[in-house]
């Protein structure tokens, strides 16, 4: 076996129960086919059909017949109706694969996300002006998902499906530049990569890992004040910003806020007047899922809206 597929094996491992593996019929995810078939184990496979390109379907059943081929079982195929943008494809992408998970009791889904992948999300959290947590790109384990590939280049994915004979299907929006993360993989990463030398991804992923230990640390950090003294004001201000802001953040989002953003984040700072003089408001603050954030001495409060906290 090939250095590449060890990798991918070590970054596999084992559960005990059924995993199932996220196929599209690319390179990447059929290499983790390939390294999860080579396994002890239960090892099935989830392909999705967005339905969104000419051909998609026989590529996802010739994606499925490949998983067969490997012994991989239960082998399931779901389409999704969804639009064509990135973030209805992917919603839609998880909505599927929770699905699965849920009809074959699946204990975690494998996702073939590379070390290419990785860079070109710190890229795109560079160019929206993100913070640490966004940074650190994308975990290797989340909730159900995992994804053992994230020290494999695209390079190390192609090389295992030709070693094992295998042909993989080139998604043709891939190739489609209206898509920002396409405008990075096809013309930004080789342009730097010819520019500033050959180890552009390999920096960008290292610089996802250790803001991910940053981050996980500033979010222990955070957690453990919440725990200790809630939103106190007086506590708050004694906290470093990137701590404060954390306490606040989660305190909204147990109070049942969602899409807690930058934007939001700043307006709670400001009500418990974090960030300087300039930097204060009476509120109050209305959060995504119908949830207000008011200030009520000594602590930041959280109810739904419409309903005014007493003093």
């Amino acid at each position: 076996m090939s250095r590449a597929i060890h990798r991918a094996r070590a970054g596999i491992g084992s559960a005990a129960g059924l995993s199932l593996v996220a196929v599209s019929g690319g390179a990447d995810s059929l290499a983790l086919a390939i390294a999860a078939s080579t396994l002890p184990g239960d090892f099935g496979a989830v392909v999705v059909d967005h339905q969104l390109q000419q051909g998609s379907a026989q590529a996802a059943e010739t994606a499925a017949e490949q998983c067969r081929g490997l012994g991989l079982d239960p082998v399931l195929v779901l389409r999704v109706d969804t639009a064509a943008d990135e973030a209805s494809a992917r919603a839609a992408r998880y909505a599927a694969f929770e699905q699965a998970a849920r009809d074959t009791g699946a204990v975690r889904v494998l996702l073939a996300h590379t070390r290419d992948d990785q860079a070109e999300q710190v890229l795109l959290g560079l160019l929206r002006g993100s913070g640490t947590r966004s940074l650190a790109g994308m975990p290797p384990a989340r909730g159900i998902y995992q994804r053992p590939l994230l020290e494999l280049s695209r390079q190390d994915t192609e090389q295992i499906c030709r070693q094992a004979g295998l042909g993989y299907w080139e998604d043709p929006s891939n190739q489609d530049q209206k898509y920002r993360r396409n405008l990075i993989r096809l013309r930004v990463l080789p342009f730097l990569d010819q520019t500033l030398g050959g180890h552009i991804g390999q920096a960008l992923a290292r610089t996802a890992s250790l803001a991910a230990q940053d981050a996980d640390a500033l979010d222990e950090w955070a957690r453990r004040e919440h725990e200790e003294h809630g939103t106190h004001i007086t506590a708050l201000r004694r906290l470093p910003q990137a701590v404060a802001s954390r306490v606040l953040r989660l305190a909204a989002v147990n109070a049942g806020a969602k899409n807690v953003g930058l934007e939001r984040t700043e307006a709670l700072c400001a009500l418990a007047g974090i960030g300087g003089p300039m930097s204060k408001s009476a509120g109050p603050v209305q959060l995504d899922g119908k949830i207000s954030a008011y200030r009520r001495a000594p602590v930041i409060v959280f109810t739904t809206t419409g309903i005014t906290p007493a003093d």
